[in-house]
């Protein structure tokens, strides 16, 4: 009776496989590791991990010939129907290192090979049905799904805390009877507009995933989701303008900062430099921090930070708020350093030089109010600290952009 309630022994197991020929064509890129929210990446293992994905895809780029040569030479395979008459779906994989079964070895352990795919790419796999021996399972209907979904745990908009911004859906099978202990179904949906890149923050997820449902008779249906990453390569725009503002504290302090440009891409260099044209305050040092704040919930568009000159007296990462438009604000200082020691004289400058591509998190592009659901965005923030512990500090938001895949 528990059987029944549950899956009922039946196994579902979800394939999506890239085809060599996008990746060679770099449409789609292995990663090194599961994208996160969390500044928890070791810039040290992350070169140790890229230098063994190397080595596994040229592995893998030779196992992908063998396998295209020996399928040439095979009778390719359709329907297949066991003694009971009930068609059997089967597909050829497309090779070792095609999919998810590419795995790469580190200190002994193997780990399969997370994929990166283009916005331009079709999706297509296989659905592995597996059942016990000697078993059966009655089902009415299979249906296969792709979904891109936004999920958002602390908002709730128009009743719901998800919304579906792609939806497909087809019948793979009819209502009938299993009776092999492994049915494989292929599945393959073209190319849609994906309009947002694959995002796993605190409060809100962007996610593409397969699912696979299989009706049951009396009972819930059987379900199981597989998801796949979606990254959006975009181009510096043709006007990316210097940042330049004047700060300060009246007759205490002013301050000229200069930053190259607005845009920037993930694994970009921030140049500028830092003008004290006024200091009457002891100052102990300056740090600049990169930090990354995300929004859900509604009224997004009044919720933007103010852009005054005037230099705030607090630089930690306040604690989750939500205010008075339903909108839920996360924090996350995502790196810091000191980039003057002692205090500077009038008219000294100051270099700045921050590269993006050593910061030990997962940087993603600039989500600007997507749908007035969420956003993520990204700041500068200069702090300067004086002898009595005060800090100050000024934010100044920059706009991020994916270059390359990866």
């Amino acid at each position: 009776m528990f059987g029944l309630i549950g899956n009922a022994g039946l196994q579902i197991k979800i394939e999506i496989n890239p085809t060599p020929q996008s990746i060679q064509k770099q449409c789609v890129v292995p990663l090194d590791h599961q994208p996160s929210w969390k500044v928890s990446k070791n810039p040290f293992m992350a070169a140790l991990s890229k230098r063994d994905l190397a080595q596994a895809q040229v592995s893998a780029s030779v196992q992908q010939q063998q396998q295209m040569q020996q399928q040439q030479l095979q009778q390719p395979q359709g329907y297949q129907y066991n003694m009971n008459m009930q068609p059997q779906q089967q597909m050829i994989p497309s090779g070792p290192g095609a999919g998810p079964s590419m795995t790469i070895d580190r200190y002994g352990n193997s780990r399969e090979v997370i994929y990166a795919y283009g916005e331009e790419e079709d999706v297509q796999g296989v659905a592995h049905l597996t059942l016990a021996p000697g078993k059966k399972f009655e089902h009415l209907g299979i249906k296969i799904e792709f979904v891109g979904r936004v999920d958002m745990s602390q908002a709730v908009i128009d009743g719901r805390s998800h919304y579906d911004f792609i939806s497909q859906t087809k019948e793979v099978s009819p209502p009938s009877t299993l009776y092999q202990t492994q049915t494989s179904i292929p599945f393959y949906f073209r190319s849609d507009d994906k309009p947002h890149e694959t995002y796993h923050g605190r409060n809100v997820t962007v996610r593409y995933f397969v699912r696979v449902i299989v009706e049951r008779k009396f009972f819930p249906p059987i379900k199981h989701d597989q998801e796949m990453i979606v990254q959006l390569i975009k181009h510096e725009p043709r006007l990316n303008q210097p940042i330049k503002m004047e700060v300060g504290i009246e007759e205490c302090l002013h301050i000229e900062f200069q930053y190259k440009k607005r845009y920037y891409h993930l694994n970009d260099v921030i140049e500028g430099n830092i003008h004290f044209m006024l200091v009457r305050i002891k100052i102990k040092y300056m740090e600049l921090a990169v930090i990354r704040r995300e929004m859900s919930g509604e009224g997004l568009l009044n919720n933007s930070p103010s852009a005054n000159g005037a230099m705030g007296g607090h630089a930690h990462a306040p604690p989750p708020t939500t205010d008075g438009g339903n909108v839920v604000t996360e924090t996350q200082t995502l790196t810091r350093f000191e980039i003057m020691d002692g205090a500077p004289v009038k008219g000294e400058f100051i270099p700045v030089r921050l590269y993006l591509g050593g910061i030990a998190a997962d940087l993603t592009p600039t989500y600007d109010a997507t749908d007035s659901r969420f956003a993520v965005k990204y700041y500068l923030n200069l702090v300067l600290v004086d002898e009595e512990d005060r800090r100050y500090f000024k934010q100044q938001e920059i706009i991020l952009w994916r270059k390359t895949l990866g």
